[in-house]
């Protein structure tokens, strides 16, 4: 099996690739497409082949997907870019990929996507089967983007696409958890943050990717404890801010995932259930 692997050099692809070519049987490769030689080369000291590309460039695209039978697109555009950006990196290079893939007979493609694809919460945990309803506050290019490019990818006839919702992603060095305060500054005291540890991620990743059968394409990865804007202050070492008690939460469930199809489909069991429980085991 022949996987290639996109946004390798984001937080989550180069805590990703690791995991996978630690789990490679004999005979197995794995691809990465990097833009720039020298951020591939701690990949290729790891076992991975590298193709030096961008995701943007349709040859680049031919060359990476050549003889693969899988793909793992995690390539991103976060908030913070320019709209334009994120709409040519989180759709139109997702279904160029998507595209080039199904034409060089891949078999599986899995496309990386966001829970800020469900838009506005639904007064419960939100499940796989509930459309997009855009709006709030976290809505913007990042999220749509990346809602249009699951439903040209899911359209695809022939190619195997399994879509993973992610949470707000931490561990490991990453300074996610840190950034977080940008927003919980703003938030009521209660307003609550859906995460998940690259572990989990890349655990959920790797279940997708190696799994003969999905039950429906769509599988939501995060933890079981989703954390409040006060306990993102004190994970952080910060104060809460004066005044926080006197703000409501618009959206009590926004962003807030249910798990229950990927347990109950794939085994899934996160490795630290809660933030809490990855800052004991020196996780973060």
């Amino acid at each position: 099996m022949v996987t290639l692997v996109t946004g390798t050099t984001g937080q989550v692809g180069r805590r990703f690739v690791p995991r996978l070519l630690g789990q490679r049987r004999p005979g197995e490769e794995v691809r990465v497409l990097v833009r720039d030689a020298e951020r591939g080369e701690r990949f290729a000291e790891l076992g991975a082949h590298v193709v030096v590309g961008d995701l943007r460039d349709e040859e680049a695209l031919g060359k990476a997907v050549a003889g693969a039978d899988a793909v793992v697109n995690i390539a991103a555009s976060f908030r913070g870019v320019p709209d334009e950006e994120a709409w040519a990196v989180n759709r139109d290079a997702a279904v160029a990929l998507g595209r080039a893939a199904l034409a060089s007979g891949v078999r599986r493609f899995v496309q990386v996507s966001t829970g800020l694809v469900y838009g506005v919460g639904r007064g419960r945990p939100l499940t796989e089967d509930d459309e997009t309803r855009p709006g709030g506050a976290m809505w913007g290019a990042y999220p749509e983007s990346k809602a249009a490019a699951e439903r040209e990818l899911l359209a695809l006839d022939g190619l195997d696409v399994r879509v993973a919702r992610l949470p707000f992603v931490y561990g490991e060095g990453d300074p996610h958890l840190a950034q977080s305060l940008r927003w919980a500054t703003h938030w009521a005291p209660a307003q609550r943050l859906h995460m998940g540890h690259h572990a989990d991620v890349a655990q959920g990743l790797l279940r997708l990717l190696h799994a003969p059968a999905v039950r429906g394409a769509v599988h939501n990865i995060a933890d079981d404890a989703p954390v409040t804007a006060v306990e993102l202050h004190l994970l952080n070492g910060a104060e809460v801010p004066a005044g926080m008690d006197t703000r409501t939460d618009p959206d009590p469930w926004l962003a807030i995932m249910s798990t229950e199809k990927i347990r109950r489909d794939l085994g899934y069991r996160p490795f630290y259930p809660s933030v809490w429980a990855a800052r004991d085991a020196g996780a973060l």
